[in-house]
């Protein structure tokens, strides 16, 4: 321990970066090992299990350089597939404060990189990690009455909750409901059957088994969930969000499924200039990330979805719409996110 602390301090000295500059200390210890890195949060694979058809759960042991998360949180994980990274937003899945972090990962047909995850993780792999973001939290001064509802893979910051409710020993009325596809595709299914204090409920949309609720979520679950709880939480596809919060207009949600943007019929027309390249497009009403991958660019890009941030740009001349909020951009200098803006008329983007 007294070694690590030291070697801690002599590679964070000012002396040391001066000595390893213009590329910093990082640069160079990574040649020894992947995570050793002062400044770029890493994490090595330590357990790859595959517990359901279309999920894999993956244990992690992070660097120093990563800063912890609060449980519901999300942080962004980058893996290198075909020599380009790509990173994607996942809710660790272990009580907060754990030194190992627990993902699972549902698998989504087409998707890049849960597909690469659930067939290529093994132990020994290197993934990226960036700081965990997200308001989906519990409260500081817990509710007494908690219901707790994911779908899929949105079970993830939900179990994190539950674990983190259970080694405080919260001695509040916890509900959980979740939905999967099938008994045999729910995650966690066991533990949860053990876990003290916990009511559970189980619902599944596709498998011909019956689950403890029938059909999709509405009234008569929320009434199945006992006493009015004092705070809602959701997290899963958007028809499921939607669902809970038609009972429950309160309820905290988080959705991590890409919204499906529908093309319109009239497109603005206009020219959009991507700067940093000669390459220039004529607007067809995609977001702009789906316009200039279409065009040979390749930027960079997370969730798709306006969460991760990843693919902020410069938006210099021009105005663009967020297709989630309807905000309209019309200042000149502002940064935007490219994967859920499009243009409104000629559009000058900082790439």
């Amino acid at each position: 321990m007294f070694t690590q602390t030291l070697t801690r301090r002599v590679l964070g000295s000012s002396l040391v970066d001066l000595l390893t500059g213009p590329h910093g200390v990082d640069r160079y210890t990574e040649l020894v090992s992947p995570t050793w890195t002062r400044n770029d949060a890493r994490a090595q694979v330590i357990s790859v299990q595959r517990t359901t058809p279309r999920s894999v759960t993956l244990v992690l042991e992070p660097n120093d350089a990563f800063q912890g998360f609060t449980a519901g949180q999300h942080i962004q994980l980058s893996v290198d597939i075909n020599g380009r990274r790509r990173t994607r937003c996942y809710s660790p899945a272990n009580a907060e404060g754990q030194r190992l972090l627990e993902i699972t990962v549902g698998l989504h047909e087409g998707g890049l990189v849960s597909e690469y995850l659930y067939r290529q993780a093994r132990p020994g792999m290197v993934v990226g990690l960036d700081k965990a973001a997200g308001d989906f939290v519990l409260p500081a001064i817990r509710p007494r009455r908690i219901l707790l509802i994911s779908g899929g893979s949105g079970i993830t910051p939900v179990m994190s909750m539950l674990r983190t409710l259970n080694a405080e020993r919260y001695a509040g009325r916890v509900t959980f409901i979740h939905y999967a596809r099938s008994r045999e595709e729910a995650c966690y299914y066991d533990e949860l059957a053990a876990m003290p204090r916990v009511q559970v409920l189980h619902g599944y949309t596709r498998g011909i088994e019956a689950g403890d609720l029938k059909g999709h979520f509405g009234a008569e679950h929320l009434r199945a969930a006992g006493p009015d709880p004092d705070a809602v939480y959701v997290c899963g596809p958007t028809a499921l969000v939607a669902a809970v919060r038609e009972q429950r207009p309160d309820a905290i949600s988080e959705s991590f499924v890409p919204p499906e943007f529908v093309t319109p019929a009239d497109p603005s027309g206009g020219r959009v200039t991507f700067r940093g390249s000669t390459v220039s497009v004529v607007d067809d009403g995609r977001p702009l990330l789906e316009q200039a991958e279409a065009a040979g660019l390749t930027p960079a890009s997370g969730c798709r979805m306006g969460i991760c941030h990843s693919c902020t740009c410069r938006k210099t001349v021009g105005t663009v719409r967020n297709l989630i909020t309807g905000a309209v951009s019309t200042d000149e200098g502002e940064d935007i996110q490219i994967c859920v803006s499009v243009p409104v008329g000629d559009v000058e983007i900082d790439l």
